[in-house]
């Protein structure tokens, strides 16, 4: 297996510990505890720490002599902490169990953003790059669609133990596949200045270049609803009279999601940001149109064409990344931009949670509206005139974890 291919595996392997956590500390909560709130509890503890620990995480891995033992070692940690979770909660302590969680869930902005850098330095700049990010923001999408599932076959046949005791070995799996890939030369075209980069570089260049603040401001908008859609699809299956059906509804999101990404995502004759816009506007119409279906099957349908339009979106977001981030402080970009996403994701969630009482077609309405306003931000940002970036470190020739990307614009 290659080195993109080992990327690949391990990326998958990751983000499937990831995306099962949310069921999995749920189910395993009840279980032992009768309590689903107690879960809830825990998953934010696993959460919160995503957008304090992403800067940091992004400066520790532009930094790092040797990325290898970094990235490694953060699987590792983000092992250990899912089987330490599978072993103590209901067990020990609320608080030992919640500080658990906090451990853990540092580590998160590795498996999302923090990989995610990587690719740059495993593919040289241009089309196969450009079909590589595709590629990874697949295993996001195949994830989210299997981790879920595989959680609730073996929560079912055996117990919620056991589920997670699945994700802990995907997640070393990860670590294991990590381990093995190739890096670059730490100190390659390494700056002075660029070691130097404070815990605010990566967040100065999210501002100030014009491409990085337009997806950063219009992707977080986004995400607001996106975290608030499986609260939804639940509140909208039962308005239409199939009470266990939000599954299916998320299901088909998340397939027409793996398969935007493999198919629209793949499209590197598009510019990333006019692709990343059709997106964030498709999925705002579909999800505005499922709002109306009057039936499950319609509903679900609807949301297949919403994931599909969404799909594309995380892999326009990478490149855009890529080619627009400045070498020393990319790591910072994408770990940042991951956080504020997740933070963005959870702070929906929250507000569906204050509006549940609210008629279920309202509040879909109101995610698609998001997505639309999302889609208007970022064609009035990137359709801006240059902004001067001062202050911001420039590419070198090359960096800890990849070589610098193009400066031209990612956005038409």
């Amino acid at each position: 297996m290659g080195g993109f291919g080992r990327y690949l595996a391990a990326a998958l392997a990751a983000r499937f510990a990831s995306e099962g956590m949310g069921m999995a500390v749920v189910l395993l909560a009840v279980e032992r505890t009768g309590s689903a709130a107690h879960g809830a509890f825990v998953l934010t503890a696993w959460l919160a720490p995503h957008v304090l620990a992403a800067p940091l995480a992004g400066t520790a891995a532009a930094r790092a002599r040797r990325p290898r033992l970094f990235y490694a070692g953060a699987l590792a940690g983000f092992t250990l902490a899912v089987a330490a979770l599978s072993a103590l909660l209901g067990r020990a302590p609320v608080p030992v169990v919640l500080a658990v969680a906090v451990l853990g869930g540092t580590c998160g902005p590795v498996v999302t953003g923090g990989l995610s850098s990587l690719v740059a330095g495993l593919l040289p700049e241009g089309p196969a790059r450009d079909r590589a990010y595709g590629w990874d923001a697949s295993t996001y999408n195949a994830a989210a669609v299997t981790a879920p599932a595989a959680v609730s076959v073996v929560g079912a046949a055996l117990s919620a133990g056991p589920a997670m005791a699945v994700l802990a070995a995907s997640a070393a799996l990860a670590a294991l596949l990590a381990a093995s890939l190739p890096y670059a030369d730490p100190g390659a075209g390494r700056s002075p200045d660029g070691l130097r980069a404070g815990l605010g570089a990566g967040l100065a260049a999210l501002w100030r270049v014009r491409e990085l603040r337009a997806i950063t401001s219009a992707t977080t908008l986004a995400f607001v609803g996106i975290g608030s859609l499986t609260t939804t699809s639940v509140l909208l299956a039962t308005g239409l009279g199939s009470p266990g059906a939000g599954g299916v509804l998320m299901t088909a999101f998340a397939a027409g999601a793996l398969a935007g990404a493999l198919t629209l995502g793949r499209m590197t004759g598009v510019a990333p940001g006019r692709l990343a816009r059709w997106g964030m506007a498709g999925t705002g119409a579909a999800l505005a149109a499922a709002a109306f279906t009057p039936s499950v099957a319609l509903t679900a349908a609807a949301f297949a064409v919403a994931g599909y339009c969404d799909g594309p979106l995380l892999t326009a977001t990478l490149r855009i990344r890529s080619e627009n981030a400045p070498a020393e402080v990319r790591p910072q970009v994408f770990t940042l931009g991951a956080g504020l996403k997740i933070t963005a994701a959870s702070t929906g969630a929250a507000l569906v949670g204050l509006a549940a009482a609210a008629p279920p077609w309202t509040l879909l309405l109101g995610i698609a509206v998001l997505q639309l306003a999302a889609a208007a931000l970022h064609a009035l940002v990137a359709g801006r005139g240059p902004v001067p970036a001062e202050g911001v470190t420039e590419p070198s020739a090359g960096s800890a974890t990849a070589p610098a990307g193009p400066r031209n614009s990612g956005a038409p």
